[in-house]
């Protein structure tokens, strides 16, 4: 069901406010550790969903937004949705103490300096990419999102 969703989906008018049909190109090349030091690549989560989501402590929308995520990912563990959550150009300091008052539960993928979020080049942050599962950039939400409220979850349940 969640790979005819993504084909068959083509107006705007079904998808969540601020989320936004794309035109499918390439997702780049994600490797990162994660901040326990564990290697995470995009190319592992083939033949699956992954939600690609970049934010920074400093961002309000992404403070407000993260403990959002935290419910996702306990939602979604085990499923067909891999959720990689990376840090901008932070250091570890900064994001383990930021996470364990919002958001312990969450071990996000460390970009310490910059280049990998370069490459996928957000217009802003927070920045969500969902890349479908031959590795093509299928949907983009822009800002801060509630992903545990009913809509986003309807969305989401569509790709696990």
């Amino acid at each position: 069901m969640n790979q005819a969703y993504a084909k068959s989906d083509t107006s705007s008018t079904q998808l969540p406010r601020g989320i936004i049909k794309q035109d499918g190109r390439q997702a780049p090349a994600l490797k990162l550790n994660d901040l326990d030091g564990e290697p995470y690549n995009i190319e592992d989560s083939k033949g699956k969903w992954v939600f690609v989501h970049f934010w920074a402590t400093w961002c309000g929308p992404c403070r407000k937004e993260i403990p959002t995520i935290q419910d996702i990912i306990n939602k979604f563990k085990g499923t067909n949705l891999d959720i990689a959550i990376i840090n901008t150009a932070e250091s570890e300091d900064t994001v383990f103490n930021f996470l364990g008052l919002l958001a312990p539960d969450i071990t996000p993928l460390m970009d310490e300096d910059g280049l990998a979020t370069e490459k996928w080049q957000p217009r802003g942050l927070p920045a969500t990419y969902f890349v479908d599962p031959q590795g093509k950039i299928r949907y983009l939400a822009l800002g801060g999102r509630p992903w545990n409220k009913a809509e986003y979850l309807e969305f989401l349940n569509k790709f696990k």
